[in-house]
């Protein structure tokens, strides 16, 4: 048997793929989380062949999720299944270790099919994301320019970005302004609008 873990925060489509993937007379959903912070946790305990991680979920990020879930059980392949199919993404699954992509608007078929291939040792790529990943190129942003951008989403002000990352106002200023220019914006709002477009943050 092959043993899942789904993660997905939406209940009802957490609940159907699990009730399509228990018809599969290979598979058993051995785990299920609803939000991020309780997908390595879960592995753990249950130590399923395959992750299916959805990517924005309450509590962490299923990408970073995966990069702690490979280190911890690099024996568990990771698929991430998610609704947004940005370059930046599915550059950021395979550098966690995730050995597959998939977008969700394709057939339960092709979800079952994905999880035997990587189980089996190939990587799953939906093909026009792969095409527009090459096409976009690696995120230009470094870590620390990506921080101090995801703190700027809710309409912080500087010193309220400087106290919560604990950085002087000068030091946030300048990484706003890289990440503006980066992304050739002509402002942080800017920024982060591309920035999510393309699945740098």
């Amino acid at each position: 048997m092959i043993k899942v873990l789904l993660a997905e925060d939406q209940g009802m489509m957490r609940g159907a793929l699990a009730l399509l993937l228990d018809l599969e007379e290979d598979f058993e959903v051995v785990g299920q989380v609803a939000t991020g912070d309780r997908i390595v946790p879960t592995a753990r305990e249950v130590r399923p062949d395959v992750a299916v991680l959805d990517i924005e979920m309450p509590g962490r990020s299923g990408l970073d999720a995966a990069a702690d879930l490979h280190a911890e059980l690099p024996g568990c392949k990771i698929l991430i299944v998610t609704t947004f199919g940005r370059p930046g993404y599915l550059r950021r699954a395979m550098e966690a270790g995730a050995s597959g992509f998939l977008v969700k608007d394709g057939p339960v078929e092709d979800l079952a099919r994905a999880i035997r291939r990587v189980l089996a040792g190939e990587r799953v790529v939906d093909p026009e994301l792969a095409t527009a990943a090459l096409s976009a190129g690696p995120n230009p942003l470094t870590a620390r320019e990506r921080d101090v951008l995801a703190a700027a989403v809710d309409g912080s002000t500087i010193a309220d970005i400087a106290g919560r990352l604990h950085l002087s106002e000068s030091t946030v200023r300048n990484y706003l302004s890289a990440a503006i220019g980066k992304t050739g914006s002509r402002n942080r709002i800017e920024a982060v609008r591309a920035a999510r477009h393309n699945g740098w943050l």
